[in-house]
C-alpha cells in the first residue's frame, strides 16, 4: 500500500520579529497594532510575488513560494516596506523583523508543511540582524545572478537535529525607501571564524599560485634557453595570469565577481596590446566597452 505522505520541493520563507517579548512590556496594544499592520503588508507582498503565508504563531510567519528569485525579491522588498513605516516610530518602539530563506524538500500535510527544509528557514532567520535577511546556500545558488543584492558569506550554520551545516550568507539591502542607510549589526565572533578560510583551502591555493610560479619561471628559462630574438613566453604567462585571476574573481565574496572578471578581463586585453604592439594601443575601445559595461552593472546594485 502506497504511502499518503507527499513531498515537494519549495522555497521556504520564515519571519518573525526582533525584541518581541520587549516590545509587548512596553505596549501590548499597541505592539499587537503596529504587529497586524506589518504582517498585513508582509502578506500583501507575499501574494504579489506569488507565494502563499502558510502559518502565523505570536510575532512569526511562514510562507512558501514556487519560486525562489520571487522570495528573495519579497524579502526585499518587505524589509524596504517596513523600513519605511519604521521611519516614523520612536527608535525604541520600531518593530524590525528577521527572515530567512530556504529551498528545500518538505513534508506536505493539507495546507501545511513540515521538514528539515522548514527547520533550516527557521534556524536562517533567527541567525538574521534585525532587518535582515539570510539564505541558505540552495537559495544563493538559484538567485545570485538574478537578483539585484549584494551577498556576505556568513559560513556554515550549524542546525539542531541536522547533522551537516548548512552554509549561509546575508543579503545586503543597501537603503531603506527614506535614504538612510540601514544599521548594520556585527556577526558574532563565531560566524565570523566560520566564515575564514580553512586552512586546507589556503594550502591548496598557495600550492597553486606556487605552481603557476613554477611554470612561468620554466618558460622564461625555456624561452631565454632558446632565444632567437622573440619573447614568446609572454603569450602563455598572460594567459596563466588570466585565467587564474578570473578563478579567483568568480570566488570573491566582497566584490562583485561580474565586475572584477570584466577588470581582469580589460587588464588581458592591455598586455595583449602590448605583446603585439605596433605603434597603435587599440585596446582602448574593448576597454570603453568593457567599462560601460560594468558601469551598468555596478548601477544595477542596490
Amino acid at each position: 500500500m502506497m504511502s499518503e505522505t507527499q513531498r515537494k520541493l519549495t522555497t521556504i520563507f520564515s519571519a518573525d520579529v526582533q525584541d518581541y517579548t520587549r516590545l509587548m512590556g512596553m505596549d501590548e496594544e499597541g505592539t499587537l497594532a503596529t504587529l497586524k499592520r506589518y504582517r498585513d503588508a508582509m502578506s500583501r507582498l507575499i501574494g504579489a510575488h506569488g507565494g502563499r503565508v502558510i502559518n502565523t504563531w505570536g510575532d512569526g510567519l511562514i510562507a512558501e513560494f514556487p519560486s525562489v528569485v520571487e522570495a528573495v525579491r519579497t524579502a526585499v522588498d518587505i524589509q524596504n516596506e517596513l523600513a519605511g513605516l519604521n521611519a516614523t516610530r520612536p527608535a525604541d518602539g520600531r518593530m524590525l523583523f528577521r527572515i530567512g530563506i530556504n529551498l528545500g524538500d518538505v513534508i506536505v500535510e493539507g495546507d501545511d508543511i513540515y521538514g528539515d527544509g522548514v527547520n533550516i528557514a527557521a534556524r536562517l532567520q533567527t541567525s538574521a540582524t534585525a532587518g535582515g535577511i539570510v539564505i541558505s546556500s540552495t537559495v544563493y545558488d538559484q538567485v545570485r545572478n538574478k537578483v539585484p543584492v549584494g551577498f556576505d558569506f556568513l559560513g556554515p550554520l550549524a542546525i539542531k537535529n541536522i547533522a551537516d551545516t548548512v552554509p549561509s550568507y546575508a543579503i545586503r539591502i543597501g537603503e531603506d525607501t527614506h535614504g538612510a542607510p540601514q544599521q548594520m549589526i556585527e556577526p558574532s565572533p563565531s560566524i565570523v571564524a566560520a566564515a575564514k578560510p580553512a586552512p586546507q583551502a589556503a594550502t591548496r591555493r598557495d600550492r597553486r599560485m606556487g605552481f603557476l610560479a613554477v611554470v612561468a619561471a620554466a618558460l622564461i628559462a625555456i624561452n631565454v634557453l632558446s632565444w632567437q630574438g622573440v619573447f614568446w613566453a609572454g603569450w602563455p604567462i598572460l594567459a596563466l595570469a588570466v585565467l587564474s585571476a578570473l578563478g579567483w574573481a568568480r570566488k570573491q565574496r566582497r566584490v562583485d565577481p561580474s565586475i572584477a572578471a570584466l577588470a581582469i578581463v580589460a587588464l588581458g586585453l592591455v598586455g595583449i596590446n602590448l605583446l603585439s604592439w605596433h605603434g597603435i594601443f587599440w585596446a582602448t575601445w574593448p576597454l570603453f566597452g568593457i567599462a560601460v559595461v560594468a558601469g551598468l552593472r555596478w548601477s544595477m546594485r542596490k
